[in-house]
């Protein structure tokens, strides 16, 4: 005899499969993740938003949009400086 709950359904990740969004939605909360991560960096070390920008040789405008969680159009590249910038590496796996 089987007891299922009528009340559950599909899990959130085939519901985002589903809709054919499940790889924009991670990466959008990764992306939101390491935002966070390198402004807590960033207070912690006491860094401005210019001095940070002129400590990875970009622009303000470009460390707002690294730093801005909706905003996507950030290069691996500019991660990985921005990590250095605030003493830390960025690490990145194929699981």
């Amino acid at each position: 005899m089987t007891n299922k709950n009528p009340h559950i359904g599909s899990t959130f990740e085939s519901w985002l499969d589903e809709k054919g969004i499940r790889e924009d939605v991670t990466a959008a909360a990764v992306k939101s993740v390491i935002a966070e991560q390198i402004a807590a960096a960033m207070k912690e070390r006491g860094l401005t938003k210019s001095r940070m920008a002129a400590m990875m040789h970009t622009s303000r405008a470009q460390l707002d949009r690294l730093l801005d969680p909706s905003s996507g159009s950030v290069t691996l590249e500019t991660l990985m400086n921005a990590a250095r910038a605030v003493g830390r590496e960025l690490r990145l796996e194929l699981v």
